[in-house]
């Protein structure tokens, strides 16, 4: 099983994923949009953590910017009805901080937020993982996050476009939400509103 690449990110605009090119090969990794927003520049070393998701047909490579996230992933997967693809799709959405406050306070509007979570499934994820969040490590209180880069907007523009949205919707969205939250605000939260906003 593969738990880590480290490479040259060679291709961010892949349908749901990145190229991340290792000795030579390159590994096409699945990744949420608030990773995909976090990393860096098309020809710069990084590295991801991985989850190496098996089936008959085939092997799937889902890459996360640190622990906690691929964590978060593969117990959303232990709630019936939810999938590696819907998984990632609720942490593109939110951060693995934001999912144990969701989940802590049973905010069924966040989950139904996430394209394909109907009320049964958000129901279902705040019984189930009411007791279990708590092996993720993050703690009762988020920590504060950084503050956003200067090309923020941009990437966030990158992750929503990467997400399904339109360029002009994902422009506007971004540009509105970093008026809502100011120079200061980080890539996440950047992202959060942007998608309230597409959605709502």
């Amino acid at each position: 099983m593969i738990g880590r690449l480290t490479g040259i990110l060679t291709d961010k605009t892949l349908a749901g994923g990145v190229l991340l090119d290792v000795g030579g090969v390159g590994y096409d990794v699945s990744v949420p949009a608030t990773t995909l927003a976090s990393l860096p520049a098309v020809g710069e070393r990084c590295t991801l953590v991985v989850h190496t998701h098996l089936r008959e047909d085939g092997i799937t490579l889902f890459g996360f910017a640190r622990p906690a996230e691929r964590d978060a992933f593969r117990l959303l997967q232990t709630v019936s009805g939810v999938g590696p693809r819907l998984a990632l799709a609720i942490l593109s959405g939110m951060s693995v901080e934001d999912l144990v406050a969701a989940i802590a306070r049973e905010d069924l509007a966040r989950f139904k937020a996430v394209p394909g979570v109907g009320p049964k499934t958000a129901s279902r994820m705040c019984l189930e993982l009411r007791d279990k969040v708590g092996a993720l490590g993050t703690g009762a209180v988020p920590p504060p996050a950084a503050a956003a880069p200067a090309g923020a907007v941009s990437q966030v523009i990158s992750a929503l476009v990467h997400m399904g949205y339109r360029q002009g919707e994902a422009e506007r969205a971004a540009r509105h939400a970093r008026e809502n939250l100011g120079d200061d605000a980080s890539i996440e939260a950047l992202l959060r509103d942007s998608l309230v906003a597409l959605v709502g």
